[in-house]
């Protein structure tokens, strides 16, 4: 594993810490570590928790990244959407633990699991590219369209409004809010409880909602620039 995403097994749920102390970047040493911890989910556990720590679950892609050299940055997103969508469609259940701020691709790696339970601390949830000058790449409108409130969607979107945990919960970000204290232990209990659905059912389902998604945002990650 990276250095900064662990895995463990807790009674059939695979548990994904990210902490690199700080906010938990999405590097590219990160996007591998949870590729690996996908893997294992798959081998041996029900159910998937990703968490974070009480910074962030995740603020964004690497900032030393994205303002270095273009090759690298495109490369970057083309791997992070390339995450992004295998853990849209994931055929396990999954559950985001909003440990604290999810911004920009931390955002995305939200909408893009099954459930998500945000503690109830000051976080700051959302999609801020517009507001630094970045265009959003068309996984992240797919996933915002698929997710988000119709309601909420220009203003979480064109508009980059950035949420309270409730008001993420009123956009779609977020399914419950808790105790912060208490939000990694929900999500990983939300996981389990779903682990115990039938798998072919779960994941028969799920590839039926969003596969068309997934099928249509692949071919721009191949040919898309940032």
């Amino acid at each position: 594993m990276s250095g900064s995403v662990t895995t463990t097994v807790e009674d059939g749920v695979a548990v994904v810490r990210l902490d690199d102390g700080k906010a938990n970047a999405l590097s590219m040493s990160v996007i591998e570590g949870l590729h690996r911890a996908l893997d294992s989910a798959a081998a041996e556990a029900t159910s998937v928790c990703i968490a974070g720590n009480a910074k962030a679950l995740c603020a964004g892609f690497d900032l030393t990244v994205m303002r270095g050299g273009f090759d690298d940055m495109v490369e970057l997103v083309r791997a992070g959407g390339e995450l992004l969508m295998r853990l849209y469609g994931h055929p396990q259940p999954t559950v985001a633990a909003v440990t604290g701020h999810a911004l920009a691709a931390g955002a995305l790696v939200v909408l893009s699991c099954d459930a998500r339970v945000s503690g109830d601390g000051p976080a700051k949830i959302g999609l801020n590219e517009v507001a630094i000058g970045m265009t959003l790449p068309e996984f992240a409108v797919e996933l915002a369209r698929d997710r988000l409130s119709k309601r909420y969607l220009t203003r979480a979107t064109i508009e980059a409004e950035i949420f309270s945990p409730e008001g993420a919960l009123a956009a779609g970000y977020v399914d419950m809010i808790v105790a912060v204290e208490q939000c990694e232990r929900t999500a990983i209990d939300e996981a389990r409880r779903l682990g115990r659905l039938d798998a072919a059912a779960y994941a028969g389902t799920k590839k039926a909602l969003r596969q068309s998604t997934i099928d249509r945002v692949i071919p721009t990650l191949k040919s898309a620039t940032v």
